[in-house]
């Protein structure tokens, strides 16, 4: 049988997705090891999104085959038993063979948050990133509409990007303040490697008055990442969501993020009812 996983991680602590050498502690890694004892079996996960060093999960899904049977429950529980406590299973779901956690994706969304006070947070310091110049949000949110749509993205694209092609669609990009923070969320059909980190670093440099809110349309037209500025960290990073088609039956995902990365608000728990489910 075929089973689906949703996966949320706290990324500061691992060498990125993809499984290294056994000494190197990375994502698949720690979950292959952990459904292997549950399944009594090897492992091998597909995941919907392969995740940088420093990059932080909320909404990963990944899939694999098993011949063991087993209850939802027993792979969540048995899962996070032998999981650390930065990394968690959230729920499990057994699907048809068709199914596959990257190809049968119709969408990912990204949110970057960004610590935006003149004096760096011990709190927020591998959950943000941090900037000490004052951002426009309303200058960054207008320069990211220049980005929606489908576009070659070359100029945000890694150097070692292994995508075939360059092209993505873009369907939403939004900009906002949240308290002491910036919030970047962005939703599209797929992302080329570092593309939301490099979408980032543009957005904050025209932020900070360094660039025009122009330079946005200029950088994606001359399809050239030399020409588009720094990459973002890593640690603003968050995989918020991937969207599936309804007939797989799996968990809507999560509506906002919860616990520390909701926002940057004050909660006042005498006015609003944390859920953080």
């Amino acid at each position: 049988m075929r089973v689906a996983l949703g996966v949320e991680y706290d990324g500061s602590g691992f060498r990125g997705w993809q499984a290294q050498r056994p000494e190197v502690r990375t994502l698949q890694g720690c979950l292959e090891h952990a459904l292997a004892k549950v399944a009594d079996h090897p492992v091998k996960l597909v995941c919907a999104g392969r995740t940088d060093a420093g990059v932080h999960g909320l909404g990963q899904v990944v899939h694999f085959d098993t011949t063991a049977v087993r209850t939802t429950r027993a792979w969540i529980l048995g899962g996070n038993a032998h999981l650390p406590s930065d990394l968690s299973l959230r729920w499990a779901r057994e699907v048809s063979n068709d199914f596959h956690a990257r190809f049968s994706a119709l969408g990912r969304r990204y949110r970057y948050l960004i610590f935006n006070q003149p004096y760096r947070s011990a709190l927020w310091q591998k959950r943000a990133t941090w900037c000490y110049q004052s951002l426009d949000t309303e200058r960054m949110h207008n320069a990211g509409q220049r980005l929606v749509g489908e576009h070659d993205f070359s100029s945000f694209r890694a150097a070692d990007c292994q995508a075939r092609h360059p092209v993505r669609e873009i369907r939403e990009l939004t900009v906002s303040q949240q308290g002491d923070g910036v919030v970047l969320e962005v939703e599209a059909n797929a992302f080329l490697h570092h593309m939301v980190r490099n979408i980032a670093g543009v957005l904050m440099a025209i932020g900070t008055g360094d660039r025009p809110v122009e330079w946005a349309g200029e950088v994606l037209a001359r399809r050239d990442r030399t020409q588009a500025g720094v990459t973002a960290p890593a640690e603003g990073l968050y995989l918020l969501a991937v969207r599936y088609p309804a007939h797989f039956g799996l968990p809507p995902p999560p509506a906002t993020i919860p616990g520390f990365v909701q926002s940057f608000e004050e909660c006042d728990p005498c006015a609003k009812a944390c859920n953080p489910a």
